[in-house]
């Protein structure tokens, strides 16, 4: 029998590599393909194949990545051996590409919304669950540093009975793609696209409760529009009340006169205390949170890092380990339920 010599790694860390699980990426912009350098950095997985409407895109991805493998289409992608595939396309074809991913047995990391709706968000995570394949989609601010001990303080019980809500975030820029401007294919404005981050850490935080009753205004260019409008919305206000009694006051716009590039902040009250968290200098990507105890304040936490991609390394630990359906997604359904409301009641 022929001796495999091993030469620059223990034979174990050979064999380790290469059970690594395949995946592939669809979609490669700015968001796709900094999801894929993640991945690829923390060396959980293989990345074996891109793909992307523009394959100039795809082939420059690959530059860095001399074995994965440049395709022409999702269909070449299915057709592929991929234990997983990261979805990073135009919101409409989130929900199917997803679901014919889960039928050929993949894992799959969506951005987000997972659907344009709650009923297609729904369907796509009962799919998974029937496949038992993992399912995740890229709620990224969970994993911002701040956030995460404003989390825990929230769970904590120091904050008392936590009873209202407030969250902003404004993007002084807004997309810069025709299709999220198309209803059709976005699903909404600003709403779908920041709000969903609002929604979802407002619910995180507080053990996801049910929403009772949304109340909410729309505008796009200054003008009041309704939930049957074709126009998408650029300024939301809204209200969520929760089977707890708590209130969630949330507002989120794109294009705002906001005298820098974003605010993005959001603020906790109970009946012992007070969490808040915001971002640095109108920056997208640099937080700080404090703890409130009557009129003295505590820091909690206040550093830069990189931490975009830091939902979908935790995918892809999750894929390493078995690929199994991890029920935790199905606390999305709620979220989008509560952006159905906003949109149902403007």
């Amino acid at each position: 029998m022929e001796t495999i010599t091993f030469e620059s790694e223990a034979p174990a860390q050979y064999a380790k590599k290469l059970s690594r699980p395949r995946v592939g990426f669809l979609g490669l912009g700015w968001i796709g393909r900094n999801r894929m350098e993640a991945i690829e950095k923390s060396d959980l997985v293989e990345v074996t194949a891109l793909s992307d409407l523009a394959p100039g895109v795809a082939r420059d991805a690959a530059l860095k990545l001399p074995n994965a493998e440049v395709v022409d289409s999702f269909e070449t992608l299915l057709e592929m051996d991929l234990d997983g595939i990261v979805i990073a396309t135009p919101s409409a074809l989130h929900a199917e590409q997803t679901e014919r991913a889960l039928k050929n047995g993949m894992a799959v990391f969506c951005q987000k919304p997972l659907g344009r709706n709650a009923e297609e968000s729904a369907r796509v995570i009962e799919l998974a669950r029937r496949k038992n394949r993992l399912l995740g989609v890229d709620l990224s601010y969970r994993y911002v540093s701040c956030l995460r001990d404003l989390h825990h303080l929230c769970g904590s019980g120091e904050l008392g009975d936590i009873f209202a809500v407030d969250l902003m975030f404004h993007n002084a820029y807004g997309p810069d793609k025709p299709w999220f401007y198309d209803r059709n294919f976005s699903g909404g404005g600003c709403v779908i696209d920041l709000g969903i981050h609002l929604v979802d850490i407002a619910l995180w935080n507080l053990g996801f409760p049910k929403v009772t009753s949304v109340t909410s205004r729309l505008f796009a260019e200054g003008k009041p529009i309704f939930s049957r409008s074709d126009k998408v919305e650029d300024y939301a206000v809204a209200t969520l009340n929760l089977e707890t009694g708590a209130t969630v006051r949330l507002a989120c716009s794109w294009k705002l006169p906001a005298g820098c590039d974003a605010i993005i902040s959001g603020s906790f009250f109970g009946t012992r205390g007070g969490a808040a968290f915001h971002n640095l200098d109108g920056s997208f990507y640099d937080f700080t949170a404090e703890h409130f105890r009557g009129t003295k304040r505590e820091t909690l936490n206040c550093f830069r890092e990189q931490w975009g991609g830091r939902a979908a390394v935790h995918w892809a630990e999750k894929l390493a380990q078995d690929g199994s359906f991890d029920s935790e997604i199905e606390h999305l359904t709620e979220v989008a339920q509560a952006l159905d409301g906003i949109y149902e009641n403007a």
